[in-house]
């Protein structure tokens, strides 16, 4: 298997440049200064993950975050933003476009090779789960939200494997976390233990996280 690869949407040549230098002995990168042309980028390269920075003249690197996470060629693949702008309200707007995670200038580099290892990792894991079926399983999911606070909330799966399963939540939870699943039926019964693998915010009113099991003491949708 190949290197995987980095795209890189940045206005600045010297940050260009930077990232190259930080990233070239681990992923095949390339990039654009030219905002305009990432969408054409990311469908012909299919990048592993793309870092976006946020401000750059005559176009929005918001508007260029949603469509790279709406789109559905490029919505799988994370978009990881890097700007100058700090504060909190930037980093829940990123996030609300669905983007996997946010980087100010300057970059802390080993902070962000570690969110890009764990992120393909993740994707890496998923693409070899056995095949996923469009089952609805209503389930409640308990645990702590990204802010620390405890949640216990109902759902239903988009789909579901022998490993995980896919579902809304109406909690922000980080890539990592760790929730308890509950089958909802006649009864409640507890399933087991559950990492978030990856997070979706496009075409839905709450995220959806994909979820791997982690420890499995019940019965699941599929055995």
């Amino acid at each position: 298997m190949g290197m995987a690869r980095i795209l890189i949407v940045d206005d600045d040549e010297a940050i260009r440049r930077l990232v190259r230098l930080n990233l070239t002995d681990l992923y095949e990168v390339f990039d654009t200064g030219q905002p305009e042309e990432a969408l054409a980028l990311a469908l012909e390269h299919k990048p592993d993950a793309i870092l976006l920075d946020l401000r750059m003249p005559g176009y929005s690197g918001f508007e260029l975050c949603k469509t790279l996470t709406s789109f559905s060629a490029t919505q799988l693949i994370p978009v990881f933003v890097i700007s100058g702008e700090g504060g909190a309200k930037t980093k829940d707007f990123c996030r609300d476009l669905g983007a996997a995670a946010y980087f100010e200038k300057p970059v802390d580099f080993k902070a962000l090779r570690d969110s890009l290892e764990q992120a393909l990792h993740s994707r890496r894991q998923e693409r070899r789960k056995e095949v996923r079926v469009g089952l609805r399983v209503p389930l409640k999911l308990s645990g702590k939200d990204a802010n620390g606070a405890e949640f216990s909330l109902p759902s239903t799966t988009d789909n579901v494997s022998k490993g995980g399963f896919l579902c809304a939540c109406a909690v922000v939870l980080t890539i990592g976390a760790i929730v308890d699943v509950f089958m909802l039926g006649t009864e409640q019964e507890h399933v087991g233990k559950a990492r978030v693998v990856r997070a979706e915010w496009a075409g839905t009113q709450y995220p959806r996280y994909g979820f791997a099991f982690t420890e499995m003491i019940g019965h699941w949708a599929l055995q």
